[in-house]
């Protein structure tokens, strides 16, 4: 099995009503991220690569160096895990995307991040 089946990736989401403006179209929510590193070698997070899409099919694209400016090394067995946030126009969106990982052995690859939902508890699907 190659490496980027063997880094997972798990998502938690919620929606932040006291930073949200549903009246000027402004929905906030924060995305709990842990990456698990199920390879036999250690791994560092080199950049992401996320896709937004809120509920009205507009995608945002977003690449970067890292998550919230550090490249986590997650050693084999070992998992990292961070916060950050996105502001939607809508109550509902998605995101997805990969994360550029590289082992210790210099090997490049890409960790998927499965779609994930963001939605106002409230929303209708």
């Amino acid at each position: 099995m190659d490496n980027q089946h063997r880094v997972e990736v798990r998502v938690k989401t919620e929606f932040l009503p006291s930073q949200s403006d549903p009246k000027k179209g402004n929905y906030a929510f924060a995305y709990h991220i842990t990456i698990f590193n199920r390879c036999d070698d250690g791994v560092r997070l080199l950049s992401r690569h996320w896709f937004i899409t809120n509920g009205n099919k507009h995608q945002q694209e977003v690449q970067g160096d890292g998550v919230i400016g550090q490249q986590p090394h997650i050693l084999p067995g070992e998992s990292y895990s961070y916060s950050s946030g996105c502001l939607l126009e809508t109550p509902v969106g998605c995101m997805e995307g990969s994360y550029l990982m590289e082992t210790d052995q210099g090997r490049l690859f890409h960790a998927e991040i499965p779609m994930f939902s963001l939605r106002v508890p409230s929303a209708v699907n």
